[in-house]
């Protein structure tokens, strides 16, 4: 099963009572909301990302550290996802906060997909589109443990030691270069650079599987490969988890990312290609 749908087979999805999220975020942009209330697809929910797919840490935590698995439960009751839901989580972002959503509900036992091209796609198609709030009743959803699909920043120092750890992020950055986040530029040491950028095509879309996957073998990841991801806070890292998966394979993912990294005393800075 694809973890990606169409906005055709969104509007499919949402006639049979598929739950629909609104996940419009944006680094250095905090008018997701502003944006959702001017017109957004039928019937969803807005997912509010540095509130409700995060919670407020140390910088030594990172600079989007996970929510409690309690936290996402009660966030995702205020959606009013119920047991059993079919779900579809979208942005306008190239998918990487609506991937934020399906990585985490995902581990937690949601049946979750993505939107191929967000809300690009959605007005492309000719999708109704409705402004305003939407008022839900609570749901009753029981997550699982969202934790088990994370790397630990230990871990993720020993991974290149026995799989590929990819660092996702602009390649300026992985070289050290350039850090406008951060307070060290670099990347951890044995990282390999496949910026998520690389999979979507400029409507934003999943490129042709087949590009992907020799992109992925290129960086030395293959099916049976040990693969993990991180990128500045553990957002855009979700989406190479996410494309991942569409070719089969299963990717951990290090959520402190390098904002973490950087931000922890005593950790090897690595720099170049």
């Amino acid at each position: 099963m694809s973890h990606l749908v169409s906005a055709r087979e969104l509007s499919d999805l949402i006639a049979a009572g598929a739950r629909v999220l609104d996940v419009r975020w944006q680094l250095g942009r905090d008018d997701g909301r502003e944006q959702y209330l001017e017109g957004h697809i039928p019937g969803a929910v807005y997912v509010d990302l540095p509130t409700e797919l995060s919670r407020p840490g140390r910088a030594d935590e990172g600079r989007h550290p996970l929510p409690t698995t309690q936290q996402l439960q009660d966030a995702a009751r205020s959606w009013s996802l119920d047991p059993g839901d079919v779900v579809v989580a979208y942005d306008d972002a190239g998918g990487a906060a609506a991937a934020r959503a399906w990585w985490l509900l995902r581990q937690g036992g949601v049946d979750i997909r993505v939107l191929d091209g967000g809300w690009a796609a959605w007005q492309a198609a000719g999708g109704d589109v409705e402004a305003g709030s939407v008022e839900f009743s609570a749901g009753t959803v029981t997550l699982d443990d969202i934790t088990r699909g994370t790397l630990t920043i230990d871990e993720a120092a020993a991974f290149p030691e026995t799989g590929v750890l990819l660092d996702v992020r602009a390649p300026e950055r992985f070289r050290g270069e350039s850090e406008p986040l951060d307070p060290v530029a670099g990347h951890i040491p044995g990282a390999v650079n496949l910026p998520t950028t690389t999979h979507l095509a400029p409507d934003g879309t999943l490129r042709d599987l087949d590009e992907v996957r020799q992109a992925f073998a290129d960086a030395g990841v293959a099916e049976g490969t040990p693969v993990a991801a991180y990128c500045g806070s553990g957002v855009t890292a979700a989406h190479t988890a996410l494309v991942l998966a569409e070719l089969g394979i299963d990717a951990k993912v290090f959520p402190g990312s390098w904002s973490q990294w950087s931000n922890t005393p005593g950790r090897p800075i690595a720099t170049g290609a």
